[in-house]
């Protein structure tokens, strides 16, 4: 049966970062946040954003995954408050969207915006962005 589980994979996921989902306004996230290594990404009010370098977890509909920081702009939406879209205007090596979703969360009295990177299986670091005050 070990054999069996090893095979498969794990049969856990690595957990969220500490803290809990919160609710955040447009005008709440439309400030600048960073990553643990030096990248950026610019929530502009109006709905666009710049990236410098920033980490994220990028899919693309012709099954290519790219999980490097990446820079350039595109535009956000935060419909419900607690997760941010992104959509770079730079499409991807077959035409597709550079896309992904943060969600918003909270620890004490940390705000952050994360997603896992690559496999859920695997022990990738998440991207976590904070902004500051």
């Amino acid at each position: 049966m070990s054999l069996t589980l090893t095979a498969c994979g794990r049969i856990w996921n690595r957990p969220p970062p500490e803290g809990e989902p919160v609710r955040l306004t447009p005008a709440e996230l439309a400030v600048t946040w960073f990553d643990a290594y030096g990248g950026s990404l610019t929530l502009n009010p109006d709905g666009t954003f710049i990236a410098n370098q920033v980490c994220g977890d990028w899919m693309g509909a012709s099954d290519w995954n790219w999980d490097g920081p990446r820079s350039g702009s595109g535009t956000w939406r935060a419909e419900t408050g607690r997760a941010v879209e992104r959509k770079f205007d730079v499409k991807g090596p077959k035409g597709d969207e550079v896309r992904d979703e943060l969600s918003v969360w909270r620890h004490d009295n940390t705000v952050m915006l994360w997603t896992r990177v690559g496999d859920e299986d695997n022990d990738d670091p998440h991207c976590i962005l904070t902004r500051r005050f």
